[in-house]
């Protein structure tokens, strides 16, 4: 996923509140020339929409600065929020024309219905909803699939049996648990009961 954001260099001097109360965000850019940054400001509009998006470090922005002459690809790597009232009030976007690969933060989608959880009764338990990788700029997957169809209860699916895309490496310890299918309490108790049944 590609989306385009067209900004401006922020005015020297500006106050970041009154260019908020003009419907500005404050923003700035960098890791386009070394140590250097560009102050900008984007529309709280166009801020709203690209947050809706959820793409905050998992997803490619092309970054137009019509009045400096400047585009390039970039991650938008932090959204600064105020503290009670949940509105943005500074963006910070990373241009990755230099890179030669990125970490970012990539949803999981868990695909299917464990058998644990449709047969056995087992609960699902996904520990782990977001993955952290590194890959190639223009390779950053939109979502991982995380196939859950033949898991039993008991079952435990590891970062390390993951399907990646090519390139794609994973971030993170091996053998953390990304989902497992648990036993439910009710589950628990008719097994004793069986048990128990059994020996009798």
């Amino acid at each position: 996923m590609e989306l385009t954001v067209e900004c401006q260099k922020r005015a020297e001097g500006s106050k970041p509140n009154a260019l908020r109360r003009s419907g500005l965000i404050p923003a700035v850019l960098y890791g386009h020339s070394g140590a250097e940054s560009i102050a900008l400001t984007i529309n709280a509009k166009t801020v709203e929409t690209l947050l809706k998006k959820h793409v905050v470090n998992n997803a490619l922005i092309q970054l137009n600065i019509p009045d400096i002459s400047w585009s390039g690809k970039t991650l938008l790597r932090e959204v600064q929020v105020h503290p009670w009232k949940g509105h943005p009030y500074h963006l910070s976007f990373f241009s990755v024309a230099t890179q030669d690969s990125l970490e970012v933060e990539v949803s999981l989608h868990f695909i299917g219905e464990a058998v644990g959880v449709k047969m056995e009764g087992g609960i699902l338990d996904p520990v782990l909803t977001q993955l952290k990788l590194k890959c190639k700029p223009d390779n950053i997957p939109e979502a991982i699939n995380v196939d859950i169809s033949e898991m039993h209860v008991g079952d435990a699916l590891h970062i390390h049996e993951l399907v990646l895309p090519e390139g794609a490496v994973p971030l993170g310890e091996p053998d953390q648990v990304v989902v497992s299918v648990l036993i439910s309490q009710g589950g628990a108790e008719e097994t004793t009961e069986e048990v128990v049944a059994a020996a009798v």
